[in-house]
């Protein structure tokens, strides 16, 4: 299981101490103070809550059946595995959200999650790869995938999938409310 390095304290005080600790725990410590604000700023007559599920990358073709070492450069098809999971969709990830979002909905506060992950991870064709911005000048003799960008989205693209989910969303909400 991944681990992030935390702070424990302040970054204005030299008191802070960092601690390795497991991602989905901070994720889940995140979700919590998420939802302690959300509890006491939120007025959840007047406010419709809407969750994101993250965003995945495609960095390891090995995950859909790719050669090792490379990543979405090139790539023009979409995984048609029905059910793939890459590391994008960790379960244990998605676990946390919803218990978040059920002690939310216990306290009175629904918040809808749109898990966008899932449906995400089929688009391994949608990320900009070597169409971007270069920042640095580039070698002649360098691997393209070396510098491909798999981790953010085409416009248009995956991203207005999601914003019509969310769309939708609220529109069949308000139709219902």
């Amino acid at each position: 299981m991944p681990h992030i390095k935390t702070l424990w304290g302040s970054f204005e005080k030299l008191d802070g101490i960092y601690k390795e600790v497991e991602m989905v725990r901070v994720y889940e410590m995140a979700l919590q103070t998420l939802s302690q604000w959300l509890e006491v700023h939120v007025n959840s007559n007047r406010t419709k809550l809407f969750f994101m599920s993250m965003s995945p990358t495609h960095e390891r073709a090995e995950e859909w059946g790719g050669k090792t070492n490379q990543n979405c450069y090139g790539e023009t098809s979409l995984i048609d595995k029905e059910g793939y999971n890459g590391r994008g969709s960790d379960p244990k990830m998605m676990r946390v959200v919803e218990n978040v979002l059920d002690g939310l909905k216990g306290r009175g506060l629904n918040m809808h999650m749109i898990n966008i992950t899932q449906l995400s991870e089929y688009r391994k064709d949608g990320h900009p790869s070597i169409y971007r911005k270069q920042w640095e000048q580039l070698k002649e003799d360098l691997d393209p995938s070396s510098y491909s960008d798999c981790i953010h989205w085409c416009l248009p693209g995956v991203p207005d999938v999601w914003n019509h989910l969310l769309y939708a969303y609220i529109v069949d909400n308000h139709h219902s409310t």
